[in-house]
């Protein structure tokens, strides 16, 4: 049984209705965010209608506000803003979808002033206004929307699309647009691609930055951004529609032999049973061998292989692929499509491949990602020479993955990272190379045969030897 001093909800009614009312009016005081909600609270006890009036309140005063959000500020900002939504969204649009349309319309609308004096590096706020996006595609469903009014609100709201608040809003919107909808929407944005660009006078152009070329005009700025928003827009809506030709036509045909281009149209060609068509556009692009295509490419046409029942082809397309870039979902996928027993045999080929793949820090990184400890051991013993000390993004977690049953090779990764930044006199790495020396030091006891491998006081003195003279990083190792 819980102590009576327990907080929860229980043993806090106990205290009476009087007395929870004066603390919550204590520890309101000097908390605008805690009376806010108070408010709120109190607003909704009075029906939705108040309710509503108090959340169109709070929203027009965001959007009037002037102060910057800095980071400090990023998570009430947040806060608040969740509050207001899930209010519309949880209690408003449940008895008055409509009135929680045009809230949520109105949350949306305040996103270009907040971004403009705010800062939100980690897109904390700018979740908020993609899940309103959602919202707001939930709710104009309920309220039965008239389709053409909501697809004039959907192309202005995308016209204005500065900070990305209302990417995909198109997807959330579709169920409640319909096919008519859509097809309003897409109308005006065909007709916005179509109007004549007013070129001003020279004289009258503005100058906003340079490149290698030239001067960069706003102008043209503007009309380039303008391209983008049309042809994803219309992408967007070709996706909803399931309509890969229309999605493939917005696509400038020079881009079309781009690898990524070419995988993301492949992807729907397969899905819409277009196989053959799928592969044509993968083998369409411009590279100078299938090792420099991207991953994406790669896996669009195993898949497309597989659609048209070439399994062997697939499988031997995946090996080449793993012989090229040790690139380990390459080889999941193929040893997964593997009888019993022989998969066995493949993993110990593609093992002793790595072990002897030209850049040993990629065939240690394969071993890693496996993940394989006792090969990747047997790698850093073997070819501890070609080890990229520089490389502390392998290096670190592959001396941690070692460190249990493979001291000696942990300590070798831990001292290439020691040498690179000792013989290159990297100071800003050297409280990192004074930690890496205490953690090989703590290995050394734990190592019976360092075999050809120097131990660790002979080490250490082949470092006071040829480095004694950095005082910065022996102060740190001391």
């Amino acid at each position: 049984m819980a102590a009576k001093t327990t907080l929860n909800a229980q043993n806090l009614e106990a205290l009476g209705v009087q007395r929870l009312a004066e603390l919550l009016i204590e520890l309101s005081t000097g908390s605008a965010a805690h009376q806010r909600r108070l408010r709120m609270e109190l607003a909704g006890n009075h029906g939705s209608a108040e309710l509503a009036r108090e959340v169109r309140k709070r929203l027009s005063s965001i959007a009037r506000a002037k102060t910057f959000i800095n980071w400090r500020k990023v998570k009430a900002t947040k806060t608040d803003l969740e509050t207001q939504r899930k209010i519309i969204v949880e209690t408003i649009a449940s008895h008055d979808p409509v009135d929680a349309f045009e809230l949520i319309w109105q949350f949306l609308a305040i996103a270009d002033r907040l971004f403009e004096r705010s800062d939100d590096g980690n897109g904390s706020l700018m979740q908020s206004f993609h899940q309103a996006g959602i919202d707001a595609g939930n709710i104009a469903k309920s309220a039965k929307i008239d389709a053409d009014v909501l697809a004039e609100k959907v192309f202005k709201a995308i016209q204005r699309n500065g900070y990305g608040q209302f990417d995909r809003l198109l997807t959330a919107m579709a169920p409640a647009l319909g096919h008519k909808g859509l097809e309003h929407v897409k109308g005006l944005f065909v007709d916005w691609s179509k109007e004549a660009r007013e070129k001003p006078a020279q004289n009258d152009r503005q100058i906003i930055g340079w490149s290698s070329v030239g001067a960069i005009y706003e102008d043209d700025v503007y009309e380039n951004h303008k391209d983008l928003t049309i042809r994803i827009a219309l992408q967007e809506i070709a996706d909803v529609q399931n309509d890969v030709d229309a999605y493939i036509a917005q696509q400038p045909e020079k881009t079309r032999s781009a690898p990524l281009v070419a995988a993301d149209i492949a992807n729907r060609l397969i899905s819409a049973g277009r196989a053959e068509e799928a592969l044509a556009a993968l083998d369409n692009v411009e590279a100078k061998g299938w090792e420099n295509v991207p991953f994406e490419w790669q896996l669009a046409r195993t898949a497309a292989l597989e659609a048209l029942a070439r399994n062997d082809e697939a499988q031997a397309f995946r090996w080449m692929c793993f012989e090229q870039s040790l690139n380990e979902e390459h080889l999941r996928a193929y040893v997964r499509r593997l009888p019993d027993f022989d998969d066995i045999e493949a993993e110990e080929r593609a093992f002793a491949y790595a072990q002897a793949f030209p850049d040993a820090n990629r065939g240690l990184n394969f071993f890693l990602r496996w993940p394989s400890p006792a090969q990747a051991a047997k790698l850093v013993l073997n070819r501890s020479g070609e080890l990229d000390g520089d490389y502390y993004e392998l290096m670190t977690p592959a001396a941690e993955m070692l460190s249990t049953k493979y001291p000696l090779a942990a300590t070798i990764a831990l001292r290439a990272m020691i040498d690179f930044t000792l013989d290159s006199g990297r100071s800003s790495r050297y409280k990192h190379a004074a930690r890496h020396l205490t953690e090989r030091k703590s290995l050394a006891n734990q190592i019976e045969d360092f075999g050809k491998v120097r131990a660790h006081q002979d080490y250490l003195a082949d470092l006071q030897r040829e480095h004694g003279r950095k005082s910065g990083f022996w102060s740190l190792a001391s």
